[in-house]
């Protein structure tokens, strides 16, 4: 039995719906595939929680992508158990993005501190890793910094007074860190300059989940409405 009256426009806001939630897990996915990348290129691979953060975001974007779709299916032929199941999942999810926010908020700093043991570690591979060096030196040339704490730090890694990876000069060429002048170089650290990047990505990841969240509130709302509905139409019959 098809739904009717107010139930119609109820049906038809739960499509809008679910069509936002398609793309939301597609930029969920999008965002966590990109904070995996950018924490593999900064933070040495292994189980933190900062590094399962971006896994948690990916497989929460693509639950929801396939929590979507039932949901659609479920409005389309108004069926009572898929939309109770879609319903159920969206509440689950919503409770996932909710702790995800929470744990990138509270667990920020401990991002921090990792990049910083990790950052220092890479520094002392610099010398004999070449993989190592073109990422330090990427990262140096792409944020415009030197050293963990300040250019000061490679003095205990290249064992030569003024001395710093050439990735560290304003202007880079080949040999320009030897013999450096202050006003050729960067002199601010990687780990406060990337790491008050990677908070404030973190930060905004959290509060885009939260507002994701409430969305999601609109959906089980509304879905709750056309099972209602739905059951009412079965009783009749």
């Amino acid at each position: 039995m098809a739904v009717e009256g107010g139930m119609k426009c109820v049906k038809f806001l739960l499509y809008v719906l679910l069509l936002a939630f398609c793309a939301f897990a597609v930029g969920l996915i999008a965002v966590g595939i990109g904070a995996q990348l950018v924490l593999n290129q900064t933070i040495t691979p292994g189980t933190t929680p900062g590094s399962l953060l971006p896994v948690v975001i990916i497989a929460v974007g693509a639950f929801l992508f396939l929590v979507a779709f039932v949901g659609c299916c479920g409005a389309c032929k108004e069926n009572y158990c898929l939309m109770i199941t879609f319903a159920i999942f969206l509440s689950l999810i919503m409770l996932v993005e909710v702790a995800a926010a929470i744990a990138g908020y509270v667990f920020r700093d401990k991002v921090i501190s990792e990049f910083n043991k990790d950052f220092r570690q890479q520094m002392q591979n610099y010398p004999k890793n070449n993989h190592t060096a073109l990422i330090l030196d990427r990262m140096q040339e792409d944020f415009k910094c030197c050293g963990a704490a300040n250019y000061t730090d490679w003095e205990k890694i290249l064992i030569v007074t003024k001395r710093v990876p050439d990735s560290c000069c304003v202007n880079v060429t080949q040999g320009c860190g030897i013999n450096f002048n202050m006003k050729d170089i960067h002199t601010e650290g990687c780990v406060e300059r990337i790491g008050g990047w990677l908070r404030s990505k973190m930060l905004v990841v959290a509060a885009a989940a939260l507002g994701i969240a409430f969305v999601e509130v609109l959906g089980i709302i509304f879905a709750c409405c056309l099972v209602k509905s739905i059951r009412s139409g079965y009783e009749v019959m």
